[in-house]
């Protein structure tokens, strides 16, 4: 298992994290198989989507906070209701196949760190497993 930290800098912002995950697939000499990327926050997710053009990442934090705005009549009194709530629906880890030692991202696929609650020190982690 590997770790990685992300520092945001904004409150809402996407990170792309595909290389550091690359990496570790890389460093684990694994073949074939599968890596799981987890984060372990309520306020931040990760989540494949396209990297090419960084207006798709722009619409989906607009998206999410239409969804979610910031104020709400949210009951958590933190003051961050709304990114709790960004993050269960982006969610918490996604998996990639591993092919001849390289992830099985589609063309334009990129693998994004989620942040809701910036800006923050954060945690992800890298779990490498062969078949």
């Amino acid at each position: 298992m590997k770790q990685i930290s992300v520092k945001t800098t904004r409150r809402i912002e996407a990170v792309d994290i595909t290389g550091p995950v690359a990496r570790a697939v890389e460093e684990s000499k694994v073949k074939e198989g599968v890596v799981t990327v987890y984060v372990p926050h309520t306020t931040a997710g990760v989540t494949i989507n396209e990297g090419a053009d960084p207006d798709v990442m722009r619409d989906v934090m607009e998206v999410l906070t239409r969804m979610a705005p910031a104020s709400g009549a949210y009951r958590h009194l933190e003051g961050n209701a709304d990114s709790h709530v960004k993050a269960t629906i982006t969610g918490s880890s996604v998996s990639v196949i591993v092919h001849n030692g390289k992830l099985m991202l589609g063309t334009w696929q990129k693998i994004f760190f989620m942040e809701f609650d910036g800006p923050r020190h954060r945690q992800v982690y890298i779990k490498v497993l062969s078949d």
